[in-house]
């Protein structure tokens, strides 16, 4: 299953930087399920809604690079840590990081617990992200 997982993971990242939308989407099963753990409302199920997303993706950040920085293989499960970075039509930086765990079915993901986060820019250090936490009328 290794050689699976590190081809799935080639196949994304390749198909991510050709903008390659049916390569993107051929590399989820049809009943593809995504968790999000931070963002549980955004969790869904299907290859559509994957081609929908990648659809938008693609659209609005036209020159979108992924690059996968690290991963590891369990089995049928890899974990990978993914940055993805662009320029929105809007001008504005596109830039994410994070982690994605993806469940393998026969060499495709079948399931992931999405971790992928917009990178923030903010001059918010840890002392100031901390209260911000833990104390809702508290703003750095």
């Amino acid at each position: 299953m290794t050689v699976d997982a590190h081809a799935l993971l080639a196949r994304l990242q390749d198909a991510t930087n050709a903008r390659d939308l049916e390569a993107v989407v051929g590399c989820f099963t049809a009943a593809y399920r995504n968790e999000t753990p931070a963002h549980p409302a955004r969790g869904f199920v299907g290859a559509a809604q994957v081609r929908t997303n990648w659809q938008q993706i693609f659209t609005f950040v036209p020159d979108l690079t992924a690059r996968v920085l690290a991963k590891a293989v369990n089995g049928d499960v890899v974990w990978s840590e993914w940055e993805m970075s662009g320029t929105r039509l809007d001008g504005t930086p596109h830039h994410l990081r994070g982690v994605i765990i993806f469940g393998l079915e026969q060499g495709q993901a079948a399931w992931a617990r999405f971790y992928l986060e917009p990178v923030d820019q903010s001059a918010m250090n840890v002392d100031d992200a901390v209260r911000v936490q833990v104390h809702a009328d508290t703003t750095p």
